[in-house]
């Protein structure tokens, strides 16, 4: 049960990792600063896909982009491969 409380903590902990990059990314935008890579924001969309979509959505950062469109997709997949495991434990 430890291993099992660990990854979700790690799990949390990517998916805030991605709110913060979207977050960074977007007031970098309006400072005209530094920008964080589209390749970036996107692995890290697809590791923590619930805060990169929620950053995504309160921000209204790279909504309009047709790479970023993918996330929703990516948070798709996260729920059916949570849903397996949880059927795969009972």
């Amino acid at each position: 049960m430890i291993l099992l409380e660990a990854a979700i903590a790690i799990y949390l902990t990517i998916n805030a990792a991605a709110f913060l990059a979207y977050y960074s990314d977007k007031r970098s935008a309006r400072r005209s600063a530094w920008r964080t890579p589209e390749k970036t924001l996107l692995v890290m969309a697809l590791l923590g896909p619930f805060g990169a979509l929620f950053a995504m959505r309160l921000f209204r950062h790279k909504t309009q982009k047709g790479k970023f469109r993918l996330v929703p997709l990516f948070l798709c997949l996260h729920i059916v491969l949570a849903v397996a495991f949880v059927l795969t434990l009972t």
